[in-house]
Parts: structure tokens; C-alpha cells; sequence
């Protein structure tokens, strides 16, 4: 599970309230986050389970007719017959071990459609491959238009690829120093002028890689090289699994969230500030991001999710704190771009994102379509933040309208009647047993009550929302572990191990309960305290907070849960701890008064 797994036990925390608790965690939140970037080298990843991009235009320019090469090996653990998809512009020729496999005569622009968590490309054609090192070149033409190829091997995904077994890259050809192949995927050569011959002429580099030989061009000489290299802005010293907390996602943009929330509550301004600077950080990279991944190629670089990435993780979820500053705080100094980004991700909620027949919010992944509880949180807090910081009546009751519709869509899906649990996603194709994941059950209580906290009482889908979110409570309460006050990672599966981030969650929704009057305190109010005593004892005295799984995807294996790593401080985690602090503490004092 990871070697910042096993439960902790800080103790220091029993005399503290949960305000202060969660204060120490803010704080190691603020020393943590410098929302900077630095600069570093693109060094490739030989691994080929995505796409390997040769821009020729970047290397030569793209001024006139030109043909140029790209040389390299793919290295397979077997001998294998594989579908490699390609996109390209004009005409092209692919040979694999000196065999021509890919040939395209002709003049067209070049095209790469990105999805949910893949990018689409043009063509296709059939690879085989021995056991070991296999040659592959490219030869490819430009009339005076975009110069790129990509190539990718059929099903890559940008995170989590299915592909294995394959590299691509030079690091195993002979005479090619290493200091070299840290640098590229790729050998090139040329331009070669093609006015007269095309593509069809035959020029110096198919003679072969020749170390030391130069081949004539139009002002004087070439000769194998690399592509020109990049340099890309990355963030400061990100975590191995999880990255930082200034990484562009629903969580760390949920943890702003939070955090603003925090600030509002206790008047202190550094937290507040917390969440601006976040909102004011990921609109200022939109350029830099931009550049990176439409000029770069930089598919897999930093914050990479804030540009065409049609799915609720990096559209609404991240744009929830800038529709809360807009409804807490409408005189901010950037208030007219946030209302800028609200009004982009409103447009792409009615016009893009995938659906069901009936409007709830889907997946194309794992497969068309897939529902994932997950959504509940990446949508619906969204709409009911639009919903408060409406200017007219109508649009507040159009958008709260849509909030308890997406609920009553969710729970027709993935909310088991009879267990009253989530599964973790549903499948349209088919029916599957996912397991009932601790978090994404978190997700899906946790957008449930915000919609109840903000759903007028006579709407007509108030009493069967509320009483899912019963039921829900109740099953919840019966299954959290009763020595140590946390829930297991599978909620019903006690030898799935105990985690932060749902206990964390759980905890909340049942302190909301009780604060907004929807739940009986005598039944529920130990159960809340066992959960915060559990949560407090892997708080650290630096705010460190323990045990919290990383990002997980949907899986029918129990296993692949029962195995996640756990980590320490992912915001994945925080937001939860953050609002269950908030919460208890409401509780808290409400039975003082």
C-alpha cells in the first residue's frame, strides 16, 4: 500500500478542538504550496504507451516544400503484432525493419482530436514486431503547412495506459551515446528541398544512419541530429503519486475551496487568500499551458488538464472556488474573469459534456457509457455555486433545478436500493459489481448535501433526496469500524484496510446532518466523534495529515482497491478532513449554547 501506509497515532490532538486542529493543517498547507513554477528539460519517456511526436517544423521551419526523415527503434518484450495510429500532414512513408508498412500521397492538414482521457488520431495500420529491437523510419513531406507526425500505439491514454511491453526510443543503438538518447525519441535529418522530386525522390538518409556522414541540402550540409529540444515549466518538487497542491485538478481546486471556506469562518485572511490565489494562479498559466500542449506537444505536462480536456475532473470541479468567490466575495479584484470562467464552463455543461438520455452526467471511459459516482462532487456543488451566485431568480431555480436532477440521476444509476450504498460506477452496456469504494460514496453524500442545504423544502425532489441521504447515513453509521472509529477503503469488506479521506467525508455529512436539523443527534453524534477522533490521530503536530488513498479509477476488483497506495497530504484527502473539521465544530458548539 504504499510506504507511507499504516496507521498513525498522534495523540497531540485530543485536548485541541477541531478548528484548531484543522489550522495547523492549513498552515502546512500555505508553507507547501508556492504556486511557482520552475523550468527543466523535456527529457523523454522511452516508454511507448502514449503518443511519440516528431515535430519536423519546430527542428527545420516550414517555408517550403521539404521532405525530411526520423529514425528510431521500438523495443518489444516479445514478438507481437500491434495497431499503431498516426496522425500527419501531406504525404508520408513508414518503413518497419526496412518493410514499408504506411504510405499516404497527398496534401492535407494535420488533425488530433483530444478526448476524456486520450487524444484521437487520424489513421491506423498494423506493426509486427520481433522480440527486441525494430527499426522504424519515417519519411514525411510539408508543403508549407504544419510539419508534425504523431504515432502512438492503439488504445493509449494519456493517464493509466493499458499498453505495456513496448519502448520506443534510441537509447539501444549502436554508437548513440546516452547523453543523446536522454534527449529524444527521435534521430532527424534534413530539410531536403522537394519542389522537383516529392516525396517519391530518393535523398542522402536512405542510404542508412551513417555516423559521421553529411548529405548536401540547398545552402550546404546535414546531418543525422536530434529535434530541437524544449524546455518546460513544471511545479516545485511534486509528490511521485499525487504531484502538489498546486497541480490544475478537481481535489487540489476543491482543497481552495475548502480553504476559503475555513477562511470565511474564521475570519483570518491568509486563507481566504489561499483560495484567490489559487483561482488568480490556474487563470494566469492558461497561455503557458496552452503553448506547452498545443505547441510543445507537451500532452502529459503541467497543469496539461486546463486545455481540451472535456471531462467534469478539469472543467466544473476546478471551477467550483471561482463560483464561490463569485456568490461570498463579488468585489475580488478579478471578479470579471472569474464570471469569465464560470461562463466557459457553463456553456461546456450545455453544449459538450456527456450524457445519459436523461441528462445525468457520464463517462466515455472506461467505456461508453460509464457512470461514476466520482460526478456527483465534480458536478453538482458546481451548479448549486452557479445557482447562489445568481443575479436573477430564474437562473437560480433553473440551476438548482439541475443540481437535484443530477442527484435523482446518480442515485437511479449507481445507488444500490437495497444496501443503500454507491457503487463506485455502473456501466450502460452491462450490469457489474464495482465495489462500494469508500471515497467515491464520500462523493457522492458530500454533493448530495450541499444540494439539500440549498434545495428549497417544497422543490419536489427535496423529501426523495433527503430520504436517500438518510438511508445512506444509516448504513454508513453501521458499517464504520467500531474500535477505531474510521470506515474501511470497501465499505462492506473489513479486511479492505481503514482510510482517512472517506472516514474524513462521513464524518462531515453526519455532522451537516445534525447542524442542518436532518438527522437526530442522540443516534448519530458518537458515531461523528469516534469519526473525528480517528481523523485527528493521523493529523501530525506539523499538519501533515495520513493514510489518505491516491487517485483511484473504477475497477470490478476488489483487489485493485485493496491495494492502492496510501500517502500522506494529498489533497484528495484534505478537502474532506478540512470541511469534517468545520463541521464537528459547528456541532461542537451548537451544544454549548
Amino acid at each position: 500500500m504504499g510506504q507511507e501506509s499504516g496507521r498513525k497515532n498522534f495523540n497531540a490532538w485530543t485536548t485541541k478542538s477541531p478548528l484548531e486542529t484543522i489550522e495547523a493543517v492549513a498552515g502546512n498547507v500555505i508553507r507547501n504550496t508556492p504556486f511557482q513554477y520552475r523550468l527543466q528539460v523535456e527529457k523523454p519517456n522511452e516508454k511507448f504507451d502514449f503518443i511519440k511526436p516528431i515535430d519536423f517544423g519546430r527542428t527545420f521551419g516550414t517555408n517550403d516544400h521539404f521532405v525530411a526523415f526520423a529514425l528510431s527503434e521500438i523495443i518489444a518484450t516479445k514478438d507481437t503484432q500491434i495497431i499503431l495510429e498516426i496522425s500527419h500532414n501531406d504525404g508520408i512513408r513508414i518503413w518497419l525493419n526496412d518493410k514499408q508498412v504506411y504510405t499516404f500521397d497527398g496534401d492535407q492538414d494535420f488533425k488530433a482530436e483530444a478526448k476524456e482521457r486520450d487524444i484521437k488520431l487520424m489513421y491506423s495500420f498494423t506493426a509486427t514486431l520481433k522480440k527486441g529491437r525494430n527499426k522504424i523510419v519515417v519519411k514525411s513531406e510539408t508543403r508549407k503547412k504544419k510539419w508534425l507526425v504523431f504515432i502512438q500505439p492503439k488504445n493509449a491514454t494519456i493517464e493509466f495506459s493499458p499498453v505495456s511491453g513496448l519502448n520506443l526510443g534510441i537509447s539501444e543503438m549502436e554508437r548513440i551515446d546516452k547523453s543523446v538518447s536522454e534527449l529524444t525519441n527521435w534521430l532527424v535529418c534534413g530539410p531536403f528541398i522537394a519542389k522537383d522530386k516529392g516525396l517519391n525522390g530518393i535523398y542522402g538518409p536512405e542510404e542508412g544512419l551513417i555516423i559521421g556522414k553529411t548529405y548536401p541540402i540547398a545552402n550546404g550540409e546535414t546531418s543525422w541530429t536530434i529535434p530541437k529540444t524544449e524546455i518546460f515549466t513544471n511545479v516545485i518538487n511534486p509528490h511521485p503519486l499525487w504531484g502538489t497542491l498546486y497541480n490544475y485538478n478537481y481535489h487540489t481546486a476543491g482543497l481552495a475551496w475548502a480553504m476559503g471556506n475555513l477562511g470565511e469562518k474564521t475570519g483570518k485572511p491568509e486563507y481566504s487568500n489561499y483560495c484567490i490565489r489559487y483561482c488568480d494562479f490556474m487563470l494566469n498559466a492558461r497561455k503557458m499551458v496552452d503553448y506547452q500542449y498545443n505547441t510543445l506537444h507537451g500532452f502529459r505536462s503541467v497543469q496539461h488538464h486546463l486545455t481540451n480536456t472535456p471531462l467534469l475532473d478539469f472543467t466544473a470541479a476546478p471551477t467550483l472556488p471561482y463560483a464561490w468567490l463569485l456568490a461570498k466575495k463579488p468585489g475580488a479584484a478579478n471578479t470579471q474573469l472569474y464570471k469569465n470562467r464560470v461562463e466557459e464552463i457553463k456553456t461546456y455543461l450545455k453544449k459538450d459534456q456527456v450524457r445519459l438520455p436523461d441528462g445525468t452526467f457520464t463517462r466515455e471511459t472506461p467505456e461508453k457509457y460509464t457512470t461514476w459516482v466520482d460526478d456527483m462532487f465534480m458536478g453538482i456543488p458546481f451548479l448549486v455555486h452557479v445557482a447562489m451566485a445568481a443575479e436573477k431568480p430564474e437562473e437560480k431555480n433553473d440551476y438548482l433545478n439541475q443540481a437535484a436532477k443530477q442527484v435523482m440521476g446518480f442515485n437511479r444509476q449507481v445507488f444500490d436500493p437495497t444496501d443503500h450504498l454507491y457503487h463506485h460506477a455502473a456501466y450502460s452496456s452491462h450490469k457489474a459489481n464495482i465495489p462500494y469504494w469508500s471515497r467515491a460514496n464520500g462523493w457522492g453524500i458530500f454533493a448530495t448535501s450541499v444540494v439539500l442545504q440549498n434545495l428549497p423544502t417544497k422543490h419536489p425532489d427535496y423529501q426523495t433526496i433527503m430520504k436517500s441521504y438518510k438511508a445512506h447515513c444509516k448504513k454508513l453509521v453501521s458499517l464504520q469500524d467500531k474500535s477505531t472509529g474510521f470506515w474501511h477503503q470497501i465499505l462492506n469488506d473489513t479486511s479492505s484496510y481503514l482510510e482517512t479521506s472517506g472516514t474524513a467525508i462521513f464524518t462531515m455529512a453526519l455532522a451537516r446532518g445534525i447542524n442542518e436539523g436532518w438527522i437526530k443527534g442522540s443516534e448519530y453524534e458518537q458515531a461523528i466523534k469516534n469519526g473525528w477522533k480517528a481523523i485527528s490521530s493521523q493529523i501530525s503536530p506539523e499538519g501533515e495529515v495520513f493514510n489518505i488513498c491516491i487517485g483511484t479509477m473504477s475497477s470490478e476488483n476488489p483487489d485493485y482497491y485493496k491495494t492502492r497506495p496510501l500517502v500522506k497530504s494529498d489533497s484528495h484527502g484534505l478537502i474532506g478532513v478540512f470541511w469534517a473539521a468545520m463541521e464537528v465544530q459547528k456541532m461542537l458548539d451548537s451544544r454549548k449554547k
